[in-house]
């Protein structure tokens, strides 16, 4: 099954158990992906975490059933998840401006969204610039917090809290300075995603990392190899002049998902993502493998 029949088996389940409370497990089960990796590849094909998504759509139907229905507004609360009717409220007006008890009068307008369907993206706006590349299993040592899948934005915060409380320097201290593991130009420090099983339903790991050299001090952080595996590679350029750097690995995740992946003839591999640094460039490293 190529990944476009299974993001649209997943979003067939959701309306088929819209009613239901939705987990990501169950949702990610009628595909070939776990929950953190099916959690991932739609958050940067569909710009929005999976809950997100879930949330509008019950939202949307309950607009369209106080509208034209006579279902109580508790009996709607209770229907699509929330335990109250003012939590369900406050919800219902931050998606559609409107109180609920508001919805039949006439002339109302609502924030619907509609069902997504998924199909591939062609856009010849910016060429891509990646590369595939076959690397043997490595062992890499860094500092991991874990993350609801929702938060992919609180990402960046970690970093600047790492900068800030003087790990990262650290980290590169105690890698020994083992810089250019991942080609000419690159840095020392980078990042893992999804690397282990976190053991928490909607969370993943992600972790700040070195890879490990004989002489490196790795006592007090976390430890993972790297499995050997086919990476699709991902680049673009940056300006590290002060004021003027742009990080460049959201939109890079997002382009491979949602414009190169459906289209290559490669589906994701269960392997970690990683996010390689350089002097001069971003990087993202996809897991990849022959349809």
């Amino acid at each position: 099954m190529d990944i476009l029949t299974q993001l649209n088996k997943a979003m067939a389940y959701i309306e088929s158990h819209i009613d239901d409370d939705l987990l990501l497990s169950e949702v990610s089960s009628v595909t070939a992906y776990s929950p953190y990796h099916f959690g991932r590849l739609f958050y940067y094909i569909a710009d929005m975490p999976l809950s997100e998504y879930i949330r509008k759509r019950k939202l949307s139907l309950a607009a369209m059933k106080l509208q034209n229905g006579n279902d109580k507004i508790i009996d709607l609360a209770v229907m699509y998840g929330y335990n109250s009717a003012d939590s369900f409220t406050r919800a219902f007006i931050k998606q559609h401006g409107i109180k609920p008890s508001n919805a039949r009068k006439p002339g109302v307008s609502f924030t619907i969204f509609p069902p997504l369907t998924f199909q591939i993206k062609i856009k010849g706006e910016q060429a891509m610039n990646w590369r595939i590349e076959e690397r043997e299993a490595f062992e890499v040592f860094g500092i991991e917090q874990i993350f609801k899948n929702d938060e992919i934005g609180k990402i960046p915060g970690f970093w600047d809290e790492c900068f800030k409380n003087g790990s990262y320097e650290k980290l590169i201290k105690d890698s020994e300075n083992a810089s250019g593991a991942f080609g000419e130009g690159s840095c020392i420090v980078h990042a893992l995603c999804g690397h282990v099983n976190p053991g928490e339903e909607g969370t993943f790991p992600y972790m700040l990392f070195a890879v490990k050299s004989d002489k490196a001090q790795t006592d007090g952080y976390k430890l993972f190899t790297v499995p050997k595996a086919t990476w699709a590679v991902f680049r673009a350029s940056v300006d590290h002049s002060e004021g003027k750097y742009v990080c460049q690995i959201p939109t890079l995740f997002q382009r491979a998902y949602s414009e190169w992946l459906p289209s290559s003839g490669y589906e994701k591999a269960s392997a970690p993502d990683m996010e390689i640094y350089g002097k001069d460039f971003d990087e993202v490293w996809i897991p990849v493998k022959k349809e």
